[in-house]
């Protein structure tokens, strides 16, 4: 199986006739801005089979990368027709199309990782110039957590950042869809 590229107009078109739309972004990235309607099924942890009774989908992502990346995946975890919304997210805004927001969700964990390892290299760095050498080492932690990140797809600063005060937003609170079971 495949999945069929549809524009924004097309897949809004669908949409209002009955079709699913299913997110396989992050919870996080979902929870900051999503297609109204849309149920959040990350590409991370997609079952096997969706529970959609045969149903026609249609998958995005926010740029259509992940869906295409995960295509065979999402084609396969459906008994109905599998289509992908062609540039995701981002083209659905960029024709228009309406989007919701959850006022003051906390950013992508992935961009949280990226500011604090970024901050901590800089920080290993700046000490390691004007106080001791040896601060160097934090540096070298952090991009070696990071590399090991990369190739194992285990991110133990994400995991940890995921916990914070800030990031404790309920899950319900972006749309019922999301409260489906999977």
């Amino acid at each position: 199986m495949t999945l069929h590229p549809l524009t924004p107009q097309d897949a809004q078109q669908r949409i209002a006739r009955g079709t699913r739309l299913i997110d396989v972004r992050e919870r996080d990235e979902h929870l900051r801005e999503r297609i109204a309607g849309a149920r959040c099924v990350p590409a991370s942890a997609l079952p096997q089979q969706l529970d959609t009774e045969g149903d026609d989908i249609i998958f995005h992502c926010r740029s259509g990368a992940r869906t295409q990346a995960h295509a065979a995946a999402l084609a396969a975890s459906t008994a109905g027709k599998a289509y992908v919304l062609e540039g995701g997210l981002d083209a659905w805004k960029k024709a228009g199309l309406a989007v919701e927001r959850t006022p003051g969700a906390p950013l992508e964990i992935m961009r949280q990782v990226q500011m604090t390892a970024g901050g901590l290299v800089l920080l290993g760095v700046m000490l390691g110039y004007f106080v001791s050498p040896g601060f160097l080492a934090l540096s070298g932690f952090v991009g070696a957590g990071l590399f090991f990140a990369g190739a194992s797809g285990w991110c133990g600063m994400a995991r940890l950042l995921a916990l914070m005060p800030w990031n404790r937003m309920p899950r319900a609170g972006s749309s019922a869809s999301d409260r489906m079971a999977v």
